[in-house]
Parts: structure tokens; C-alpha cells; sequence
């Protein structure tokens, strides 16, 4: 694995902005990721990431937590974003999951071709993909998918230019390496 291009922000010695993002984020999560320890060094660009939790919390209701995920891994996959992918795999295993062969509702298999056309080439979105979603969602729903999606892209894009290293808690579940999520196609 590469060594990490910027150093992990130390608790012990941030400033006092930069302890309270910390302490918050043990409040809600009970640890603060590698990544998350690398944005603060700047607690700005932080807050800006930390949006992502807003867009998933209006995503959720009315696509699912499995389906963020699925979503989620397929655009992390697609942006080939170890920290992410490995991530999601592990929520996704967690929960009794295979993320290398899930059943797939016809809104989650929507959503992961639309993850995977996004992580691949989010110039190259096929037509019927976007006939999909506006048979499947609102005009206001597509919009937080996609705002959701740039994101998650951004994150992935944080992560691999950054160099950030994975979590120890996630190398049980780092995947074959491949990028995809495999739905049995």
C-alpha cells in the first residue's frame, strides 16, 4: 500500500476548532476516520465533506440505507477509491450482505448502474438510464441523487489524491480489487 501523501492530524496537538470537530465526531461515530483526520487540517474544507452525511439523510427516505450503500459502492467502485469501496463493503457485510453478489431490487439495480456509469464516465451516462430514473423519481429526487453522487465522487477523488490510508478497521474487508459490483450480469 502507498504511504499516505499528508500527515493524520493529531488530537494531541490541533487547535481548539480542530478538537471540538474531533470530539464531535467520536460523540456520533465513536472514532474520527483516516480520512476525516486528513481533511481537518483544514476545518473548512471538513465542513464542506461532512455534507455528504446532510445529502444521505435525504436520500435515505426514499431510497433505503441498502440502497445508499449499494449506490455508494458502485460510485466508489467506479472511481476505484480503496477507502470508499472497502467502506461500503463492510456495511454492506455487516448487515448479512454480499456486495460481490447482491439480490437487487429494480431500484437498487437502477441505482448501481447509475453509480457505476457516474464512477466510470459521468459524461458517458446512458440515455436509458436517465429514462430509468425519471420513471423511478421526482425531478427533485434525481436532483439530490446526482448532488449526492458529485459528493461521493469528491470524497472518492479526497481520498485517492490524498493518499489516504485505509482504516485498520477496514483491511478485513478490502474486496478482490476489481472496482465493480458484481450483480450476476
Amino acid at each position: 500500500m502507498e504511504k499516505n501523501f499528508l500527515p493524520l492530524v493529531n488530537y494531541e496537538t490541533a487547535g481548539q476548532e480542530v478538537k471540538r470537530e474531533f470530539d464531535d465526531q467520536i460523540a456520533k461515530n465513536g472514532r474520527v476516520t483516516n480520512m476525516k483526520r486528513t481533511l481537518l487540517h483544514n476545518v473548512s474544507a471538513f465542513r464542506v465533506y461532512m455534507d455528504w452525511y446532510t445529502l444521505y439523510d435525504q436520500i435515505t427516505p426514499f431510497i433505503g440505507e441498502r440502497a445508499a450503500s449499494l449506490f455508494s459502492h458502485a460510485i466508489s467502485t467506479g472511481n476505484h477509491c480503496l477507502v470508499c469501496t472497502t467502506f461500503f463493503r463492510k456495511i454492506l457485510l455487516d448487515s448479512g450482505d454480499n456486495p460481490d453478489a447482491p439480490a437487487l431490487s429494480d431500484t437498487e439495480r437502477l441505482l448501481v448502474d447509475f453509480g457505476r456509469a457516474i464512477g466510470t464516465d459521468p459524461n458517458a451516462v446512458p440515455q436509458s438510464i436517465y429514462d430509468r430514473l425519471k420513471a423511478a423519481f421526482t425531478d427533485e429526487q434525481i436532483v439530490l441523487l446526482i448532488a449526492f453522487a458529485g459528493i461521493m465522487t469528491a470524497t472518492n477523488l479526497f481520498n485517492n489524491v490524498a493518499k489516504v490510508p485505509l482504516d485498520e478497521v477496514l483491511y478485513a474487508y478490502v474486496g478482490d480489487g476489481k472496482g465493480r459490483v458484481n450483480d450476476g450480469r
